[in-house]
Parts: C-alpha cells; sequence; structure tokens
C-alpha cells in the first residue's frame, strides 16, 4: 500500500481549498502511517509478548494490536466525514437565492 498514493487520490476527490478537509485527509494520511507502524512492530516482535516482572513472567498480546483497533476506530470515524467532490463540478453551494431572497438549505438549519 503506497500511501502517497491514497494521498493524491484522497486529495483529488475534495474541495483543496476547504482547509479543514484538506486537515481531515492529511489527519487520515497520519493514521494509516501509524497502523503501518504497528504493523511492522508486530511482525518484528509477534502478536504476543513476553512480560518480566521481577520473579513473574506473563504473556500478553502485543501493545499495537490495541492501538491497531483504536486506530482503525478513528479511521472509519474520519472516512465517514469526508466531503467527496463529484468528477468535473464543482462543490455545491451553502445556499441558493429565490426570487432575490437567500434560501438556506436543510444542512444550514443544524
Amino acid at each position: 500500500m503506497e500511501i502517497d498514493k491514497i494521498l493524491q487520490q484522497l486529495l483529488s476527490k475534495i474541495d483543496c481549498d476547504d482547509l479543514i478537509e484538506v486537515k481531515k485527509i492529511h489527519r487520515y494520511i497520519q493514521l494509516l502511517k501509524l497502523d503501518v507502524e504497528c504493523d511492522l512492530a508486530i511482525e518484528r516482535d509477534g502478536a504476543t509478548i513476553i512480560v518480566e516482572n521481577g520473579k513473574q513472567r506473563f504473556i500478553k498480546t502485543h501493545p499495537s494490536m490495541t492501538e491497531k483497533m483504536k486506530i482503525n476506530t478513528q479511521l472509519i470515524a474520519l472516512e465517514k466525514t469526508f466531503n467527496f467532490i463529484s468528477e468535473g463540478t464543482s462543490p455545491p453551494p451553502t445556499a441558493s437565492t429565490v426570487d432575490d431572497k437567500e434560501a438556506y438549505t436543510a444542512d444550514d438549519l443544524v
């Protein structure tokens, strides 16, 4: 998985003048990078680790396993907030005028 290609693909699907959307995309990419780092740590150490505390010794899941679950939850939540635009069209306006009066969309009332 090439993160740079994902970044370019996501940026091509949003209005890059909308700084909030651009920030969300960069946050998403940062989470993907953290997920890859977790994968590498799990590959290196295994899915379980041995913890020794004095004479105690026990096996527990790799801490990156828990972090991967948290990252996955954040990725899914962030994906749901992306405002993708259709190709070849500009982003929809937030308000339109009717009879020289401003009419608001349902989103404006929330």
